[in-house]
């Protein structure tokens, strides 16, 4: 594997303590909601919901915003933004006056955060690694979010079992100060942007990040692809959860398993990733994973009970995980290489806005299905719809990667 240098392994290492701090602390505010607020499933979908789509358009204006700011401060920011607005959670429990409007706000700024800090650290990502590491950089992230997706709510899960969710929300506050303080030791100068010192935000440069993706030849139809997968994906998730721990009496731990093993999938992908980008081509991989992921999830509609309904949900998840595994190194690799560095925050930004309210409505719209149709045929319907999103993938663009500035070149280790 190649080396990428000190400043990558802190960014590694920042991206690794949020990461792991937030899926120790996966279902901490429902069970927040419900346990200790008496929260019904209304609220609590609105919990889920709201966070996400409400951050995505508070967030509107962060991506034009830290295109003009040097990156590493926005990224501590919005880690320390997080951590106190996580840790007010445990500090207004302790004097007994949490509220569930208290964990709306915080879901909410945690979202909006979460979307500037990935903006930033993108265009970072960029200024530190050659454009042909970029799927190795991508593959390490892949694995280590696949990891913590595999360790972390287990854990978590027994950390709440014992100490309660509080704690868990805490140890999630925990993880973006670590991620704060690797981001900080990467010691690394950075140039001011160059338009920083003259230009002030324009109502323009809100949607100048989506103008440049729907204007793209590669971009636009995986901004449709991913926005679309995801979101369908997504979408079947707490439905899933009702078929499993209800209609067909799985116990929570065989749930956790189901979706706990699979995992391993994404390990494997993104250690697969950059050699079959060596023997295949980028393009290729990108095809090819795009189509074999959406095959699998129209599997979850025929899940029965016991060991075989058990067995049939870790292999439809394994091969749906191994080929994301493969897929999202490459395709955030693709995104970045074709992506200017003089509007790299206003893209991400501008796609994680999308996906986030995309996500937000097609779980909505799904809830409601289920209630007409039921929750296998809501699966059923999502895992059709699923097979028809290749034919959205960049069959015929071949498009060159954008050219380096020498400001980008000057950043590099």
């Amino acid at each position: 594997m190649p080396s990428l240098g000190g400043q990558f392994g802190w960014l590694w290492a920042a991206y690794a303590a949020s990461t792991f701090g937030t899926q120790l602390a996966f279902g901490a505010f429902p069970l927040l909601a419900i346990d200790v607020l008496a929260a019904g499933p209304t609220e609590v979908s609105l919990l889920a919901a709201a966070g996400s789509a409400v951050g995505a358009v508070v967030a509107m204006p962060l991506g034009p915003w830290v295109e003009l700011r040097r990156k590493r401060p926005v990224m501590i920011a919005a880690d320390l933004v997080r951590v106190a607005a996580l840790a007010s959670v445990p500090a207004t429990f302790a004097l007994g006056v949490l509220g569930f409007g208290q964990l709306l706000v915080v879901a909410v700024v945690v979202a909006a955060a979460g979307i500037a800090f990935r903006a930033a650290s993108g265009a970072c990502l960029k200024s530190l690694v050659p454009p042909d590491h970029l799927v190795v950089a991508n593959g390490r992230f892949e694995a280590t979010a696949w990891t913590a997706t595999a360790l972390g709510p287990p854990l978590g899960g027994a950390a709440m079992g014992l100490f309660g969710p509080v704690v868990t929300v805490l140890a999630n506050a925990v993880g973006y100060l670590l991620s704060a303080v690797g981001i900080r030791a990467m010691g690394r100068t950075e140039p001011r942007p160059a338009r920083a010192g003259t230009a002030r935000l324009r109502v323009g440069d809100l949607f100048e990040g989506w103008r440049y993706i729907l204007t793209h030849g590669s971009l636009r139809p995986l901004f449709f692809n991913t926005v679309t997968v995801n979101g369908l994906i997504m979408a079947t998730t707490p439905l899933l959860a009702t078929m499993m721990l209800g209609d067909l009496g799985f116990a929570p731990w065989q749930y956790g398993l189901a979706f706990g093993v699979p995992c391993v999938g994404g390990l494997v992908g993104a250690r697969l990733a950059r050699r079959l980008v060596t023997r295949h081509g980028q393009r290729r991989v990108l095809l090819v994973a795009g189509v074999l992921r959406v095959c699998w999830p129209v599997g979850l509609a025929f899940v029965g009970p016991g060991a075989a309904g058990l067995s049939l949900v870790i292999l439809v998840e394994l091969g749906l995980i191994t080929c994301m595994g493969v897929f999202n190194p490459v395709f955030a690799g693709h995104r970045l290489d074709r992506t200017g560095s003089d509007r790299v925050a206003r893209t991400l930004a501008a796609w994680s806005i999308t996906s986030n309210v995309t996500v937000a409505a097609l779980t909505a719209l799904w809830g409601l299905l289920a209630g007409v149709v039921g929750a296998r045929a809501a699966v059923a319907i999502a895992g059709v719809l699923l097979l028809a999103t290749p034919l959205s993938l960049p069959w015929r663009s071949v498009d060159a990667p954008t050219a380096s500035p020498p400001a980008r070149r000057r950043a590099r280790p």
